[in-house]
């Protein structure tokens, strides 16, 4: 964790933010005393990493229209993203798992390494203040921005600017299932416009199945 530390360029006050943010359910789950995973943490690393992905485009790009901005936050923030940030700093080789989850590769599952990615910012939110977390996030977004590593499709951003040419349609998403235990679940989303399904997809994230769902709805249309 030391050298964790070192390679993010930041040390922490209270190392047990950083302990809870690297502790995977599976890992939990096989204590004999209780421990905290890092479930929580990845929420709010979800929401802090959101607000500071949009302030910092808007910063950069202060004439670009909200749509464009949209697509561009997305694109940073998606799975393909966060995992590849957190190989950046070999987050994988200090994460604590199960048994079955390190047998079965899961020091390099997407998922796996977006969440816990997720809740690193939120520890350093939590250490260190909001200053200190975009520090560390900014680090990444600029280096990705300047590297053109943007290769994703928001699939929902242009199923909402399809939908929009008729005034007053939005889409909304709905969680109609989820599979699988608890360190490695499978969720499956619907995209609804009023009471019409428009497409249904699944995803090892909520956000990842309604992107799958989005892209069904507009495979459907014929726009894609």
């Amino acid at each position: 964790m030391v050298k964790l530390e070192k390679r993010i360029g930041y040390k922490f006050k209270n190392k047990e933010y950083l302990v809870e943010a690297l502790t995977h359910s599976s890992f939990a789950n096989e204590r004999p005393v209780k421990l905290k995973s890092n479930e929580r943490m990845e929420f709010l690393g979800d929401a802090v990493l959101s607000f500071l992905t949009a302030q910092f485009l808007c910063e950069k790009y202060p004439d670009t229209p909200e749509g464009e901005l949209s697509k561009l936050r997305s694109s940073l923030v998606c799975t393909d993203s966060l995992s590849s940030y957190a190989r950046e700093i070999d987050l994988g080789s200090v994460l604590l798992l199960g048994k079955g989850e390190i047998h079965s590769g899961g020091v390099d599952r997407p998922s796996i390494l977006e969440n816990t990615f997720e809740a690193l910012i939120a520890a350093i939110y939590l250490d260190g203040g909001m200053e200190q977390a975009k520090a560390f996030v900014t680090k990444f977004l600029d280096k990705t921005l300047e590297t053109h590593q943007i290769n994703f499709f928001d699939y929902k951003t242009t199923l909402q600017e399809v939908l929009q040419q008729n005034p007053g349609e939005n889409a909304t998403y709905v969680l109609i299932g989820e599979s699988g235990p608890d360190h490695d679940k499978t969720f499956e989303m619907e995209v609804h416009l009023n009471s019409n399904v428009l497409g249904r997809g699944k995803g090892r994230t909520k956000r990842a199945a309604e992107q799958a769902a989005a892209k069904e709805a507009l495979k459907l249309m014929g726009v894609v």
